[in-house]
């Protein structure tokens, strides 16, 4: 790898599940030697001139999953698992402004709400809620939640039928979202699906 005059490398962090491109840090040899160590990733404050673990104050953490480098060893990527907002100003992401500056609700990517969704079924496991139908459909059993999934397919070609995209894309939601109540119940999660998914087309 190649660290700058200042002894630093450029360290983007992506969120290892959804792809979202998360913040851009510094590390010096004893930052990413305590990322590896401990799990938690560690930068180096340009501002502080000194060593900060992510989330150290606010609680929101980066669990490393993986580091890699770019073609030139001159940037890393951090693939991390983080534990609340990313961003000091309590968003998910450090790049919420457009070009211009304005704020943009918009994430990237897209799918990035895939992940979210998944992450709210998940919790209703955990966290059972009274009236949520979350909850309610995952009491319920793998023969409610198959039932509900042939509903929504069969939902999904009628509206293919009728030849109405707002329509098809409601019911898709609606089967994407089942299906993932299905692989929560069944102790699984969407990297399953993407394992299988590159298996098949070696992505």
């Amino acid at each position: 790898m190649q660290f700058d005059a200042a002894g630093l490398i450029p360290a983007i962090v992506q969120h290892a599940r959804s792809g979202e491109v998360l913040m851009l840090g510094y590390m010096n040899e004893e930052a990413l030697r305590q990322t590896l160590v401990s799990g938690m990733v560690t930068f180096w404050s340009r501002s502080r001139q000194a060593l900060w673990r992510k989330g150290e104050t606010s609680g929101n953490v980066l669990r490393l999953i993986e580091i890699r480098q770019d073609c030139d060893g001159d940037a890393l990527l951090v693939l991390a698992e983080p534990a609340g907002p990313t961003c000091h100003t309590g968003r998910v992401s450090c790049f919420h402004r457009t070009l211009d500056g304005d704020l943009t609700e918009t994430r990237t990517p897209a799918s990035v709400i895939l992940t979210d969704l998944a992450n709210l079924v998940a919790q209703r496991a955990s966290m059972p809620k009274e009236g949520s139908y979350t909850t309610k459909l995952l009491n319920a059993g793998v023969d409610r939640i198959g039932k509900k999934i042939g509903e929504e397919a069969a939902e999904v070609i009628i509206a293919a039928k009728n030849g109405a995209p707002a329509e098809i894309a409601w019911e898709v939601a609606d089967l994407m979202y089942h299906t993932l109540v299905l692989l929560q119940h069944q102790g699984m999660t969407l990297d399953d699906v993407w394992v299988e998914l590159r298996r098949r087309y070696g992505g």
